[in-house]
């Protein structure tokens, strides 16, 4: 527990009830008070009458103009009168709630329930005559809290220096974390107690692409649990990050307290704010089960409907890829032996090939044969498109034009062999950080897209980010994304981005964004490896925002089988790679090995050709982060039913209670299970698959092997 002195207590307890008001959830378990302490705004939030956040400060700090010079991010002690956070004095207060049922177009759940109380405080700077609202929205999963800046005389334009909201808890929790980076998420976690991130931050970090580093602070979501014989789970994370940067958590890992650290660019400003403007909502999810906060559907609830008029396009997706054969090594993106090459100049047809280029008409087509067959709706080809000679590392804008095919890739005859067998091909775009060309190349690129019949895109922003000076979460950036978002709408095209910035449950708003990478994916199995558990922290942090293009489904998981001696591999066997595909909420999901290993086992990848990829039911059955996870699925429209379970480098025992099931049915249950000798290590492959009627009164034991897994596929009897 953290010291407190006896003044600070007396202190303290003198100006509690000052202008303080109260907010409790509709089930009336939270209980969240603000107030006034000599000007300055605090909140904490109460579960069950014991506390989970301890007053912790609000306020924004600001530049004195919006004006920004060469090294004005260095504060002065007379910026201090421009800030946001003191002096302020009561003048409003509105209170209000809601309970509505809103569909997802794709969706865990057929059905969201987005149920609040709220409370809006108005404040006043007597000082500089300025006003902010600062609203909070109490539900009975957590908080959400924002800033509303309403136009008024003295706050117009606003550049912001940092946003200093903090999350002040009364002990020292268990985290899963990850280090925080202004442009890349792609990190293994961590798990250690809020007091010793510090001592092991250092040692967390790796090398990436593009890599801005903020030291001892952390990204969010991020989990946390009070452990003990009253344990309690806390997600902190944020909502609707639009027109601002993404943020990070400052930690003072002394008094376990986080304090908001905001995305900035070259210049050191956080965000450009013309009123009204509002900021994201910070987020607290609470629970005593961990499958609760896993289930929660806050950060989606707190986003705006969307105002798109059509969303008939929109639709989940099961596709293959050309992809990890290069991913591995075993191919490549470029087609060419250059070195440098100039777009619009050089002569594609005139340069040596490789031997070694993938997107090639005949591999395609063999992939396409081979996803036709087994009743996949797409097929994603990276390398298509000139320019992947120097795509990388040269900060080089004009780095491809996203609708020049290489010589050995016929789009029209691709496409049209591609249709004839029922499949659509997936476009790729990557950037390599270039935003401002593919923002100039957009249209044409949708145009072709349009054209040929794709109306799906895989996005990458792999690199330093152009604009120079601008990071992958800072605010020009997050609109990029956005405004690519509502340019693919214009054309009927859903987008899947790579590299970009963690989704914060905007799929509400740009249900065409129906994916994002924003994390390390399976790729980083061929990179450096991921670990045992890192499948079972992802769906308590970087899930909680919205779907994850992880990848997985790779069932030939040593790399010395391409590459004799090869000490790569994936981390999994195969089994826990099936289960990956409902514990993994992912409606653009795709088998991404090579079509000659699942011809191998396929009896196994019936699983992955039957799994749906859109859901009208969820239900977390038992999870523990870093630990284990086991959900249910009922498949959208139909009575079917998938399980998935996995676990850790740990061995483990689980019984599933089918419970959840419709009383009085009778269902055929496929199981695939890890077979007996069965090791991540030396024998992933191992598996056992067999059928057996089950009621909703049937429960099956499993036995999990270290880093395996089990799935099962249910169907009604007739």
């Amino acid at each position: 527990m953290k010291k407190i002195t006896v003044g600070a207590l007396l202190f303290s307890m003198m100006f509690a009830g000052v202008n303080a008001q109260s907010l409790k959830s509709p089930d009336g378990k939270f209980e969240m008070n603000f107030q006034l302490k000599q000007g300055v705004p605090y909140y904490n939030l109460k579960y069950n009458g014991a506390t989970v956040v301890e007053d912790s400060k609000l306020g924004l700090r600001l530049f004195k103009d919006t004006s920004i010079k060469f090294a004005s991010e260095i504060a002065k002690p007379e910026d201090a009168k421009f800030d946001l956070n003191n002096g302020f004095t009561k003048t409003d207060e509105k209170r209000d709630s809601k309970n509505e049922t809103w569909k997802p177009v794709l969706g865990e759940k057929k059905n969201y329930i987005n149920h609040y109380n709220e409370l809006a405080v108005t404040l006043n700077q007597a000082s500089t005559d300025r006003s902010i609202v600062v609203k909070f929205r109490l539900f009975n999963d957590g908080l959400g809290f924002r800033y509303e800046f309403p136009q008024q005389k003295n706050l117009n334009y606003f550049v912001i220096r940092e946003e200093d909201s903090e999350i002040d808890f009364p002990t020292d929790m268990k985290a899963w974390w990850i280090v925080a980076d202004y442009d890349s998420q792609e990190y293994k976690y961590q798990t250690t107690k809020v007091s010793e991130i510090p001592g092991k931050w250092e040692s967390a970090t790796d090398s990436n692409a593009s890599q801005t580093l903020i030291k001892n602070a952390v990204q969010s979501p991020l989990m946390l649990k009070k452990e003990g014989k009253d344990p309690l789970y806390v997600n902190v994370a944020e909502a609707a990050v639009l027109n601002y940067p993404a943020s990070h958590l400052e930690v003072d890992a002394q008094n376990f307290k986080f304090k908001t650290h905001l995305t900035a660019d070259r210049q050191g400003a956080k965000g450009y704010i013309q009123t009204p403007s509002t900021t994201p909502w910070r987020t607290i999810i609470v629970s005593p089960k961990a499958e609760e906060v896993m289930d929660s559907k806050m950060l989606f609830n707190l986003n705006e409907p969307t105002k798109y008029t059509d969303t008939s396009y929109i639709h989940p997706t099961k596709y293959m890829g050309v992809w990890w054969e290069m991913i591995i090594g075993k191919s490549q993106w470029a087609y060419s032996t250059a070195e440098n090459v100039h777009l619009g100049v050089t002569d594609f047809s005139k340069l040596t090939p490789n031997g070694k280029h993938a997107a090639n008409n005949d591999k395609v087509k063999e992939y396409i044969d081979f996803a036709a067959e087994n009743g996949f709706g797409g097929l994603l080809i990276e390398g298509w498109n000139i320019g992947w000679e120097d795509w990388f590392g040269h900060s080089k804008e004009f780095v491809f034009d996203f609708i020049t095919p290489y010589p050995d890739f016929d789009i029209k005859m691709l496409n049209d062999y591609a249709h004839s067998k029922g499949i659509k091909l997936i476009m790729h775009h990557e950037t390599s950080g270039s935003a401002t060309n593919y923002e100039r190349w957009a249209d044409k690129a949708f145009q072709l897209m349009n054209k040929y019949g794709y109306d799906a895109v895989k996005s990458g922003y792999v690199g330093d980010i152009i604009p120079r000076g601008e990071h992958h979460y800072s605010q020009w950036t997050i609109n990029h994304y956005y405004r690519i978002a509502e340019k693919a709408n214009d054309y009927k095209i859903m987008l899947n981005s790579h590299e970009s910035v963690r989704p914060t449950g905007e799929s509400r708003t740009y249900p065409n964004y129906i994916s994002a990478e924003a994390a390390r994916g399976t790729e980083f199995e061929a990179f450096g490896g991921n670990n045992p558990d890192h499948q079972t922290i992802l769906p308590f942090t970087r899930w909680m925002g919205g779907p994850m293009d992880y990848t997985p489904g790779i069932f030939q998981t040593k790399l010395d089988y391409y590459f004799p001696g090869d000490q790569r591999f994936v981390k999994t066997t195969l089994v826990k790679q099936l289960a990956l595909y409902v514990v993994m909420y992912m409606p653009i999901q795709m088998a991404a090995d090579l079509p000659e290993n699942y011809k191998k086992h396929m009896d196994a990848f019936q699983f992955i050709k039957d799994v749906a990829a859109d859901w009208d039911d969820t239900k977390i059955l038992s999870a523990e982060p870093g630990d284990y996870i086991v959900t249910a699925r009922k498949a959208k429209g139909t009575e079917n039913w998938f399980v998935g379970g996995i676990t850790d480098e740990n061995k483990r025992d689980y019984t599933v209670d089918f419970s959840f099931l419709d009383k009085g049915k009778k269902y055929e249950a496929t199981i695939y299970e890890d077979g007996k000798d069965a090791d991540y290590i030396n024998n992933p492959q191992s598996y056992n698959i067999y059928k057996k009627q089950i009621t909703s009164k049937s429960k099956i034991n499993f036995k999990m092997v270290r880093s395996g897994g089990f799935a099962i596929s249910i169907k009604p009897v007739n």
